[in-house]
């Protein structure tokens, strides 16, 4: 009898490695079912299947071979795909695939690959993974250090451990340093945890007394290193203090203009600095002009994007000068795209003075013309790892995008129109959205803004909005206030609040408790470029743009606002009213937002009359795009003829079928009254009828961006992968257990249920069965909307139950109606029977016993596919 995984493991792949040296030789480790990733974010609780490599073989600190085993009585090959995958997350030089007898080595650098006889040792492995690629011999020191530095172990509290790429990251970071570069990037995306791997390199170099002295003499190491930290935000140099606590007080020290002031210069006695560049650029002759201000005043106010800080042409007075060139010997710069690698900027100078310190930049974006100083300056990333990368290995949380176009997106100036103005208006030019809320103010459009992205959200979410400025932050917070009491969702004055420089202490404040996951008080924060970096709140649900963001490393950091995960938290959703979402045409480094549940149209053609997709035209009943009919709140009704729009102007016709004016034909038992236009007067009693409108956009199974014709196109393509022919389907279909085996390989394949969802919506299915989604879209079947698949089965279940077991099946199939096909597991099928009956045994008396419980429950639903 063949020998399972489990057996294989433990009885030939186990032994095998063992007299080979693993686990033998001193600092050589075999390490069993290490985790990956975590599995991609579906939605409804569920993730992606996670990966895991059978065993990591480690030797002095670093991850050298991946295998992946199979059963004895499988061929080695069956494994050879994934030893591949995991040796290439893991930065393993060697991959194996074993079934315990035959041995397959895939050498991941010369793609050399071969059946041998043996696994080399640790100290094989090491010698080969470690030899220069050029041939040429490297520098004595470089294996010193990669030895010391390996040997420190990560600073880990609890049972935390660093994620792979974090790894990955840390390991190629402090390899450069050991071959003696001095200018080195790491770029990561937003919310992967870049301090956390500043912090792991701080401790290993802290440890292993690595200093510049000592770089290319170890002998030397002697003292502990001076390492700076630099931003260009407080509340980021803040997130590292905390998080640099292991180091101990007395080891870390803000530069702030406080310490400055009561230490009469630079704070000198520590090992670890934070400041931000604002503070260091400061011209040491100024510094007694905060004496007035509290410390967070001081801070407030150098990162005030509105404060004009003096120009400063000779920086031989600046704070930063107080400092020896090389008292530093390692600079770290968070986000270093904005700030100190730009040549036109004079933070640069800052980097230029310390010049002998290594310098690590940090920056979540990848290179591209308006960072490309970035890059010049530090030189390609030695390691990177994408917002795409993030989703699918289930680290950062997926995002839907809904675009808006309204009707005043744009504004013609015509005179007598009672808009404010900064400045002289021009009589016919158009003011685009660049000139709103700067050049021109108009606080209707705005108002409605507010209220159409309020009525698609859940208002107890959290949720941050980007406003053009302080000022417009402000109106927006008012207009957010007043709209949520009006509509009953709140009374607590602070449900949003403006977090911007000008709030200072009690905006740092208010932000604090909005990061807080046990506070839901503030619900919303409106800012203008404050909150666009360093907001370490996890349960970010919505981001809304109502500015421009026309930068694309600057629409990353937003979009990194909301991609922490969360427990519960399957998406968060972007309203984006300024055309942001262009920049999401950005393939080798975005990963696609998620399809958003909403109608769309069926022709995903460019439309015939804007010949844009997606469309941009605006509804003319609601003038939203997308129509916002549903959601909209009628204006106070005319004081003349009661109603709202106004109808004095006249009275339609009445409908020739319905009699009504306005028609009421589509009116009837659970629909809506066709809803009003909403119009909005400026102060000199014209009238504007602001519209908006929103599209769908949705991610295939890849990956893409793709239309919803083409998704449907790519689901038709994959589905016969799945089942043969509709009759397979609906016997699959027909039983809870082959079922829910199906929704799993969809899931695997990128068709999870927020997908399926938003298809059903596609093909006007809303209220079918996912059954109909996959029979229309495979063998265009005609559709049925669960309550028909029920009034039409319920006939045979009658002629084949009892009365006992049918009231039973009628509990269920109302459920099924209202909620769906989830009702119908197995899983649910505990729940549903305590919900009737309270508890198993009070059914099992009904029924006989649990068995006929069970079959009752799974025997009638193949009459809703018959």
């Amino acid at each position: 009898m063949s020998r399972n995984e489990s057996e294989t493991r433990a009885e030939l792949i186990s032994p095998k490695l063992k007299s080979d040296g693993w686990g033998v030789i001193e600092n050589s480790i075999i390490r069993r079912e290490v985790g990956i990733t975590a599995g991609r974010i579906l939605g409804g609780g569920k993730r992606a299947k996670n990966l895991s490599a059978d065993y990591v073989l480690e030797y002095q600190g670093r991850k050298l071979a991946a295998i992946e085993a199979k059963r004895e009585n499988l061929s080695y090959t069956e494994g050879v795909r994934q030893a591949k995958d995991y040796a290439q997350r893991l930065q393993c030089r060697f991959a194996y695939a074993t079934n315990g007898h035959d041995i397959y080595q895939i050498d991941m650098l010369t793609g050399k690959e071969q059946l041998v006889d043996r696994y080399l040792s640790p100290t094989e492995l090491w010698r080969l993974c470690f030899a220069p690629e050029t041939g040429k011999p490297e520098p004595d020191y470089t294996p010193i250090w990669r030895e010391r530095f390996a040997q420190i172990p990560f600073e880990c509290k609890g049972d935390w451990q660093p994620r792979y790429y974090q790894e990955n990251a840390i390991n190629q970071a402090l390899e450069a340093m050991a071959q003696g570069k001095d200018r080195i990037l790491l770029t990561l995306a937003t919310g992967t945890g870049k301090t956390c791997i500043a912090f792991q390199m701080a401790w290993k170099l802290f440890n292993s007394r690595w200093s510049l002295q000592a770089a290319k003499n170890p002998s030397n190491a002697k003292k502990r290193p001076r390492i700076l930290f630099l931003a260009d935000r407080n509340v980021l140099t803040k997130q590292a203090y905390n998080d640099f606590g292991a180091f101990g007080e007395d080891a870390v020290v803000r530069i702030t203009p406080g310490e400055i002031k009561k230490a009469k210069g630079v704070p000198k006695n520590a090992s670890i600095f934070m400041a931000i560049f604002q503070t260091l650029m400061t011209d040491s002759a100024h510094n007694d002009n905060y004496d007035t201000n509290s410390d967070a005043e001081d801070e407030a106010l150098l990162e005030d994007e509105d404060y004009t800080p003096p120009t400063i042409t000779d920086t031989s007075n600046c704070n930063f000068r107080q400092y020896p060139e090389d008292f530093f010997d390692l600079i770290i710069i968070d986000e270093c795209h904005r700030g100190g690698a730009n040549d036109e900027s004079s933070w640069r100078d800052i980097l230029n003075y310390f010049a002998p310190a290594v310098q690590l930049g940090l920056t979540a974006t990848p290179k591209r013309t308006d960072n490309a100083d970035s890059y010049k300056y530090f030189g390609e990333p030695v390691y990177s790892y994408t917002l795409k990368e993030g989703i699918n290995d289930g680290f950062l949380t997926p995002f839907k995008v809904f675009p808006i176009v309204g009707t005043m997106d744009e504004y013609v100036y015509t005179p007598g129109d009672a808009v404010t103005f900064k400045g002289e208006p021009e009589e016919g030019k158009v003011y685009k959205e660049g000139d709103f809320n700067r050049i021109i103010i108009m606080p209707q459009r705005e108002q409605k803004r507010v209220q159409y992205w309020m009525d698609h959200i859940n208002p107890h979410d959290k949720t941050i909005v980007f406003c053009a400025t302080q000022e417009h932050a402000g109106m927006v917070r008012d207009f957010i206030n007043q709209y949520a009491v009006k509509k009953g969702w709140t009374t607590n004055p602070n449900y949003c609040v403006r977090v911007t420089a000008n709030d200072g202490a009690a905006g740092e404040n208010d932000l604090r408790t909005f990061c807080d996951n046990e506070k839901t008080i503030p619900t919303i924060l409106t800012s203008s470029r404050k909150l666009s970096t360093g907001v370490d709140a996890r349960n970010v649900r919505n981001i809304v743009l109502m500015r421009e963001c026309k930068n694309m490393i600057e629409f990353k950091q937003i979009i990194g606002r909301g991609t922490r995960v969360y427990d519960g938290k399957s998406y968060f959703t972007v309203y984006d009213f300024v055309k942001a979402h262009h920049n999401f045409a950005d393939p080798e480094w975005d990963g696609d937002p998620l399809p958003p549940k909403g109608k769309d149209d069926e022709d995903q053609d460019p439309c015939d009359i804007c010949n844009e997709h997606p469309c941009v035209c605006v509804c003319e009943v609601c003038g939203f795009n997308p129509c916002n009919c549903e959601n909209a709140t009628d204006d106070e009704p005319c004081s003349e003829c009661g109603q709202s729009p106004c109808q004095c102007a006249g009275v339609d016709e009445p409908c020739s079928d319905c009699g009504d004016s306005p028609c009421s034909c589509d009116e009837g038992e659970g629909k809506s009254p066709r809803p009003e236009k909403i119009f909005i007067t400026l102060k000199d009693g014209k009238v504007r009828q602001i519209q908006h409108i929103k599209s769908v956009l949705f991610m295939g199974a890849d990956g893409d961006m793709i239309t919803a014709k083409e998704f449907v196109e790519q689901l038709f393509g994959d589905l016969p992968r799945f089942f043969s022919d509709e009759d397979e389907l609906r016997q699959i279909w027909s039983d809870p257990s082959t079922r829910e085996k199906l929704l799993t390989d969809l899931h695997d394949a990128g068709y999870d249920d927020e997908k399926l969802d938003s298809m059903k919506d596609i093909v006007d299915a809303k209220d079918s069965d996912v059954y109909d989604l996959l029979s229309y879209v495979a063998y265009a079947s005609e559709t049925h909307t669960r309550k028909e698949r029920v009034a039409t089965a319920k006939p045979a279940i009658a002629s084949e139950f009892t009365y006992k077991q049918i009231e039973f099946i009628d509990f269920i199939l109302d459920k099924y109606i209202e909620d769906g096909v989830q009702e119908l597991a197995a899983k649910k099928m505990r729940s549903l029977v305590e919900l009737k009956y309270s508890t198993i045994s009070d059914a099992a008396a009904e029924f006989g016993s649990p068995a006929a419980i069970r079959d009752t429950f799974i025997g009638f639903q193949k009459y809703l596919y018959e």
